[in-house]
């Protein structure tokens, strides 16, 4: 497999406050969240040659939905859906279309309006897969929790105590950001007594379902150096699509649950793109994919962050709060900044950008070193995974 390391440049971002939106419609999201990329750049519409957008169930299903929303007339503009990853996906292709040399600058967009659309985010229709059922993503991964209790041979009291410290830390950084969802820090004690959704997945281990949109301007690293604006390179993408086996997959009560393969594919191609060994070490931060706690404590294990199992002694060490030494979602994450699906991939790449140039406030790193983003759509069995990594720009 081949790399873009370091070939191609953010400029410019942008992110909507995230949140129960109601006084914005799908154009307001797009427009608000381009144009701060835009300013952030110094570069205008007619600078922009082509558009990836990351979107779910809120559009038209074509990249004219944002074309229209920016007014940007008769350029190529391309939806791209990968279920959770779907931001991410938008951010991939367009840096591959930039490292080609097909176009010098494009916009990549994600967004979702799911308040409008009476999304609750439970149910989970199977469509027209001949095996998939309709089912619920909290019953989903409260299986992967009981499982993971049981193997590692952890007291369901203090398992459900231990993914409660998750969700406490995740509320304790997103109360640090002005445009997340929840910004209010949660005591262990109101994590406990939350009413069950999914046993043992209580209330604020879910993440809420939310409206929001997110874009990036990228352009080839030359250019960027050229153009003397703050940047950050992209260090590599990684993506891994499984597949449901049903002599193998999710409806077998046999089958290991407590590891999430397509996430360990993604990230060692972007380990081997990037040159990390070591990513405990070489990673200075990173936004995974925190649907529901329990999915948080695998995704560490998953990345190669810690060894199986252990995942439950780093989180009581602290070692991924924003003072540990590898900050995990250090914006809140999906459980406290929010999960507008088709937004969320740019979204933790928005704070990673920020982070890399110095910006993120009370939230900033010494530090940041590489930053590590991490998508995840899917359930249990098969997912959909991307990892994308960012480091500093040339001076």
């Amino acid at each position: 497999m081949g790399s873009i390391k370091d070939k191609v440049a953010i400029i410019g971002m942008g992110c909507t406050p995230f949140g129960d939106l109601w006084k914005m419609g799908v154009s307001d999201l797009i427009i608000n969240s381009a144009y701060e990329a835009y300013e952030d750049a110094g570069v205008g519409p007619k600078d922009i040659e082509a558009v990836f957008v990351g979107n779910v169930s809120s559009s038209m299903w074509t990249g004219a939905t944002v074309t229209e929303a920016l007014q940007l007339d008769k350029i190529p503009a391309t939806r791209l859906e990968n279920n959770c990853a779907s931001g991410a996906e938008a951010l991939r292709v367009g840096a591959f279309s930039v490292a080609a040399g097909v176009y010098d600058m494009v916009l990549c967009a994600g967004f979702e309006k799911l308040k409008d659309y009476g999304s609750g985010a439970l149910e989970m229709p199977g469509g027209l897969h001949p095996i998939t059922v309709v089912g619920s993503a909290p019953g989903s991964f409260a299986k992967s929790a009981v499982q993971y209790f049981e193997k590692y041979k952890i007291p369901f009291d203090k398992g459900k105590e231990m993914l409660a410290r998750i969700a406490v830390k995740n509320h304790a950084n997103g109360a640090l950001h002005p445009k997340a969802h929840f910004k209010r820090a949660i005591t262990l004690e109101t994590a406990l007594k939350a009413p069950i959704i999914a046993w043992p997945l209580g209330l604020f281990d879910c993440c809420p379902v939310t409206d929001g949109g997110s874009a990036a301007i990228i352009t080839t690293a030359e250019k960027a150096k050229a153009m003397k604006v703050p940047h950050a390179l992209i260090k590599g993408l990684g993506l891994s699509v499984g597949r449901i086996d049903p002599f193998k997959g999710k409806f077998r009560s046999d089958v290991d649950i407590t590891f999430w393969d397509e996430t360990w594919v993604a990230a060692q191609q972007v380990y081997a793109q990037a040159g990390i060994k070591d990513p405990r070490k070489e990673i200075g931060s990173a936004e995974v994919h925190d649907c529901f706690t329990i999915t948080e404590l695998v995704i560490y294990e998953s990345l190669g962050f810690c060894p199986r199992g252990t995942g439950p002694a780093e989180v009581e060490k602290g070692s991924f709060e924003l003072t540990g030494d590898l900050p995990v979602n250090t914006d809140g994450g999906l459980k406290s900044f929010g999960h507008p699906v088709g937004a969320s991939g740019l979204r933790m790449v928005y704070e990673l950008y920020n982070q890399q140039l110095g910006r993120a406030d009370k939230r900033q790193l010494k530090n940041p070193k590489i930053g590590l983003a991490h998508s995840q759509g899917g359930t249990p069995g098969m997912f959909q995974a991307s990892v994308t990594l960012i480091g500093p720009g040339a001076n």
